[in-house]
């Protein structure tokens, strides 16, 4: 009996060392400043995402029109933004040659659309923010939150280059970019603003529309009681 405990005590041991051992190696998630009610954040973000991500990334899923419902008039799509289509109303799609990208990076760049849906605000926001120099590889980056990336870090130049602490797991700046550290975070907090907003850009609607229908709700019970009294008044 003894050793039958013994065994499942070592089975169980056994069993919980890798989720041990992936808890311990997990990287922190910064949160992300998600509010997709800034319209001016969302513009700003939009500007960098069509500006960087879309030479590699596509975001087929939208379109530009949708940037009117961010506060940007058709005029100021077509004069500021619409580097990749012909018309407003086209797809977000990405410069570069799929087949291209394959042979240079190993893997053809993934369409972004639904990329926060997908990981998370978070694990985007992070990610901008955690590569790192890394001469093993390919592009020369690594990255924090996705190990042995093939994206190289394309906005190393605002941010500057960074380096491994590999006993601390920490990153460090070791030669500054165009823009501070907190200039940086913002810009990559509007950026991931605005993937939040790509990924769903009909919440707010749905949101609005959910407060209304729950105000028509509450109305009809209102409603519905005082038939119900006024019914059986005269029964009672």
């Amino acid at each position: 009996m003894h050793i039958k405990t013994q065994m499942k005590k070592a089975v169980f041991a056994l069993l919980l060392l890798p989720t041990l051992s992936f808890a311990s190696t997990e990287v922190h998630l910064d949160k992300a400043p998600i509010d997709v009610s800034n319209h001016a954040s969302l513009q700003r973000g939009a500007r960098t995402f069509i500006n960087n991500c879309l030479n590699c990334h596509s975001a087929n899923y939208m379109r530009y029109n949708r940037l009117q419902d961010i506060g940007l008039t058709e005029k100021q799509i077509k004069e500021n933004l619409l580097f990749t289509a012909e018309k407003v109303g086209d797809p977000m799609t990405a410069t570069i040659n799929k087949n291209d990208a394959k042979k240079w990076f190993g893997v053809a760049p993934p369409d972004l659309s639904v990329e926060v849906r997908a990981r998370g605000a978070d694990w985007v926001y992070t990610y901008m923010r955690s590569f790192y120099r890394d001469d093993t590889r390919p592009s020369g980056w690594n990255n924090l939150v996705f190990d042995k990336v093939a994206m190289p870090h394309v906005l190393y130049e605002l941010q500057g280059e960074q380096a491994l602490d590999h006993q601390t797991h920490k990153l460090t700046l070791v030669k500054p970019g165009k823009m501070s550290t907190d200039e940086y975070d913002a810009m990559v907090g509007d950026l991931t603003n605005f993937m939040a907003y790509m990924s769903e850009p009909a919440k707010q609607q749905r949101n609005r529309m959910g407060w209304f229908v729950l105000l028509f709700l509450g109305v009809l019970l209102v409603l519905t009681y005082k038939l119900k009294k006024a019914y059986w008044k005269d029964i009672h």
